[in-house]
């Protein structure tokens, strides 16, 4: 009997890409989820050209309970959190509103989701659960606060079921991608449109600003993302692209060394490149 996964997020950028690769190169029974209804139609459409008949689509807010309601009905062995947005902005600019919806959609609504789904791998004493975390929740740029307090909240969480649940079998997992060109990264730098017309307050120009990274092929995160779910005993922590966990851990290191005043009058490399920088760059 085929392993059933939902994945949440499937609407678009990884999670529709990880959906239909486990679809065509598996025999799991994929329930793929939308934010809303509108997404379903292209996804069915897609499935139906590709003769799938082991992806089903459904309607999953993760930020609505009554959405949350429906995952007992699928009896699900393997759990992706792939659901997220990104709030970009200075932490002195970031209204509270907007930080509020941050940690609905990625850290509350999951976790509520999590532990629904989680009951019945209880139950059965096996399961996993996979986390697709972030780089931001290793370390932090500037104007990625809330985003970056996100999936620091989701590392927490994750590290904690991880412990908790060593007696019951069950896999928990984080998957954390660097700077990929999907869209999502460079929709955050332009979130401050919604903050309201009060700009002679705020202390940054966010019409000059841009996502101060160069990015990578989200296929990477696609195919490497699909050996993890499919692997027996894969890490707990996987940096994509794996070229970049060094540097991760070196900014994670220097920390420890840094000093109050440090870069004290002048303005932050990234801020610097965040400047300069055109919108979806691609890694070179």
């Amino acid at each position: 009997m085929s392993k059933t996964i939902l994945i949440t997020g499937a609407g678009s950028g990884f999670g529709e890409g990880i959906a239909f690769k486990l679809a065509e190169l598996t025999d799991l029974s994929v329930i793929a989820t939308t934010e809303n209804y509108a997404q379903i139609f292209r996804l069915e459409q897609k499935a139906q050209k590709l003769n799938l008949s082991n992806i089903t689509f459904e309607k999953l807010d993760v930020t609505n309970s009554g959405d949350r309601e429906k995952v007992p009905e699928w009896d699900v062995d393997i759990l992706l959190n792939n659901a997220g947005i990104s709030e970009g902005g200075s932490v002195l600019d970031i209204p509270a509103s907007a930080i509020e919806r941050q940690f609905q959609t990625n850290v509350v609504g999951p976790i509520a989701l999590t532990q629904i789904a989680a009951r019945r791998m209880l139950k059965r004493k096996s399961g996993r659960i996979i986390f697709m975390s972030s780089v931001a929740g290793l370390t932090v740029d500037p104007f990625s606060g809330a985003y970056s307090a996100s999936k620091h909240a989701v590392e927490a969480f994750a590290e904690a079921l991880y412990k908790e649940t060593r007696p019951f079998n069950i896999d928990v997992i984080t998957i954390n991608p660097g700077p990929f060109l999907t869209g999502f990264n460079d929709r955050m730098f332009e979130t401050y449109r919604g903050w309201g017309t009060d700009v002679a307050s705020r202390v940054f120009d966010y019409q000059e600003l841009n996502f101060p990274h160069e990015q990578y092929d989200p296929q990477i995160v696609i195919n490497e993302t699909v050996k993890i779910i499919l692997d027996e005993n894969p890490k707990y922590r996987n940096v994509l692209p794996k070229s970049i966990e060094g540097e991760q851990r070196k900014q994670l290191d220097s920390i420890w060394n840094r000093q109050a005043k440090d870069g004290i009058g002048q303005e932050n490399n990234l801020v610097i490149t965040a400047k300069k920088i055109h919108k979806e760059t691609p890694k070179k």
